[in-house]
């Protein structure tokens, strides 16, 4: 998948209304307190047919929808000639043919006592992503379970990620219990499996329902053939439930989106209420910067208002003329948020390449984006135990509590604070899909405390002392290719004509700064970014550094290239065939390889991504590395490194 659909991060631009908005324009129709819900659990424990069980005994299925409800049943239907509820959800044609949810579909519908937006999520692993998604905005949960099965891992899973997300309110649906002949041991011990597992995600409530969605038994009528059970249906539990305060109680953050400047004698600031209320007089701050105003004016196409809420779409104007731009966060001045580079954050990994700390990642957080790094993966969870494992990296589907660093400072909450400015999320930067979904936890340093030192030499003093301007020649190729032969003659080359120069070779490095480092993947993220904080040190300066490393992955070679100044990053492909590498082998590694004694040795069992537009290519010359360096010197001259 390579969308960027978020979880619970504001609505791709565009998108409207919010859901805040949204909600409250049903509330609004419907005269009646709004509930959003999500259904969840396994796949086939039935989650779309409770739902359209309930869209079916509510009596909001038209005459329409029931015809093409019977004509589906008898193309699609897995219940023989009765009505298969589940279609009223299962609307994607791959849906229907495999029997299983693979989208998140929300539907609308009302009671005598309460209106209700549900999210159907799918249940298959592969789509954990998606119910992620469908939890974001959700108040409580249905967890359901198959009478017959009792809870499984993703059960579990889906419960974990449901108390990450903040939902504090789980209906435990034990159903098909007519399959488990409407037994009352059978669903005592399936509770108590839950109850035991699920103490520790500390839900305010947990509500167990015996039921059967299929035949309508404890959903919104009561079922006569479960005497046994005296608590509410699930409708009943739904109407009733109370779950607390909303986003217009929680502080003032209005991300700002678009800075709104039609003419010179308007600039305003558009965006969405994430939480809270605003008022024209009330005095506010710019979160990052901490420069402070009053709202002058609330806009909007159909005039000014005395008032906005979250999820309301407005354009404020300020009674100061304040630096302000696209990604910055408005709050009232005595309830600010944190400001910080660095944060704990619980992350569930969306895609099947592994997240890698240290690799840059682009961080979504409301309207900002800003590159950022794992720097740490504290522990990835077991979602069967919740124990902590020790790990390095995150596969699809699993969870981990991870340090983070950005760029630049955000602002933020804790999410169990406010769900609005807590979740994130990550980007590949390539690619552009959703790699991952975080909740933030706690910042980890005020990016306040710390300011760079201003020095009194700086780089173009130093570049001027050398008298050549300073680079970074970064040879990349397989194990055996030449790299570091030729950027040795290179660097000879340049010593002689007076240059400033430093080698940094894979080899060496890891004899000393690197040396804690192996060979995994994510270590060998880690180790090029290290060099390349080194390599920028250097050309700041003023010297050219020569990097002599496989650096075998695109992402890594180009975090280096972003650190520096455009026009200081060479990248040399050092284009030697794999065979002809394997024939040099001048350490003996590739046939160490081959015969297993080496793990994670690229080219063999370890992947080397090319790169895809390199300043310089370089093939084997009959004549040798001397003349393949002669082209290097060539380049330097042709882009002013040297004279």
């Amino acid at each position: 998948m390579t969308d960027t659909s978020e979880t619970h991060v504001p609505e791709p631009e565009g998108a409207q209304p919010s859901a805040a908005r949204a909600d409250a324009g049903l509330e609004s129709a419907s005269g009646k307190a709004l509930l959003r819900f999500l259904t969840c659990g396994s796949v086939d424990d039935g989650k779309s047919t409770l739902i359209g069980r309930l869209l079916y005994d509510t009596q909001l299925i038209h005459e329409d929808q029931l015809s093409a409800l019977e004509r589906d049943s008898r193309r699609h239907g897995t219940t023989g000639e009765e009505l298969d509820l589940a279609l009223l959800v299962d609307g994607l044609q791959a849906e229907r043919e495999q029997g299983i949810t693979i989208d998140v579909a929300y539907r609308f519908f009302a009671t005598p006592r309460r209106a209700f937006i549900v999210a159907d999520t799918p249940g298959h692993e592969q789509y954990t992503r998606n119910m992620a998604t469908g939890a974001s905005n959700c108040q409580a949960a249905v967890i359901l379970v198959d009478a017959r099965k009792g809870v499984l891992t993703q059960t579990r899973r889906h419960s974990y990620i449901c108390a990450l997300l903040g939902i504090k309110h789980v209906v435990l649906a034990v159903n098909k219990i007519d399959l488990a002949e409407f037994s009352a041991a059978r669903f005592h011990q399936i509770v108590a499996d839950y109850l035991g597992f699920a103490a520790a995600l500390k839900f305010t409530s947990i509500t167990s329902i015996p039921l059967s969605a299929r035949y309508g038994d404890n959903v919104v009528h009561r079922s006569r053939r479960i005497g046994w059970y005296e608590g509410p249906t699930l409708i009943e539990q739904l109407e009733t439930l109370d779950v607390g305060e909303g986003l217009d109680d929680k502080p003032l953050r209005f991300p700002v989106q678009w800075v709104n400047r039609p003419n010179a004698d308007f600039r305003g600031f558009s965006g969405t209420v994430a939480s809270g209320v605003v008022r024209p007089g009330d005095p506010v701050v710019v979160a990052v910067s901490g420069r402070e105003s009053k709202v002058q004016r609330i806009v909007t196409a159909d005039g000014d208002l005395p008032e906005a809420r979250a999820g309301d779409a407005v354009t404020l104007t300020l009674a100061d003329e304040v630096d302000i731009a696209r990604g910055d966060v408005l709050a009232h001045a005595q309830a600010r948020p944190e400001v910080v580079d660095q944060f704990a954050a619980q992350v569930l990994w969306m895609v099947e390449e592994p997240m890698l700390p240290g690799r840059s990642y682009l961080l979504r957080i409301g309207t900002c984006y800003v590159p950022a790094r794992v720097t740490s993966l504290k522990h990835k969870i077991d979602v069967n135990t919740l124990e902590h494992i020790a790990a390095k990296t995150l596969g699809l589907n699993e969870i981990g509590f991870c340090n983070l660093v950005t760029a630049s400072p955000v602002a933020l909450d804790a999410y169990e604070e406010n769900r609005a400015t807590g979740a994130f999320v990550l980007i590949d930067r390539f690619t552009h899909a959703t790699v991952g979904a975080g909740m933030i936890s706690f910042g980890l340093r005020r990016a306040t405390n710390i300011h760079r030192q201003a020095l009194l030499i700086d780089k173009s003093a130093r570049v001027r002392l050398n008298g050549h301007r300073p680079a970074v020649l970064w040879f990349t190729g397989l194990s055996g290719s030449g790299k570091s032969t030729i950027a040795n003659i290179v660097e000879r080359e340049l010593h002689a004509q007076g240059a400033h120069t430093y080698m940094l070779d894979g080899d060496n490095v890891r004899h000393g700064l690197n040396r804690d480092l192996g060979f995994t993947d994510a270590d060998r993220v880690e180790n090029i970014r290290r060099v390349g904080e080194v390599a920028r040190l250097f050309v700041d300066a003023g010297v050219i550094v020569l990097c002599s490393f496989i650096s075998p992955f695109r992402a890594e070679r180009n975090m280096v290239r972003e650190l520096v100044d455009a026009g200081e990053f060479i990248e040399i492909f050092v284009d030697t065939p794999l065979d002809e590498c394997r024939r040099r082998d001048p350490k003996g590694l590739y046939a160490r390889a081959l015969e297993g004694k080496i793990r994670n040795f690229t080219g063999i069992d370890s992947p080397y991504e090319p790169p895809e537009n390199p300043e310089l290519v370089l093939v084997p010359s009959p004549l040798g590395a001397e003349e393949e360096a002669r082209r290097v010197l060539e380049q330097l001259k042709v882009r002013r490194i040297i004279v």
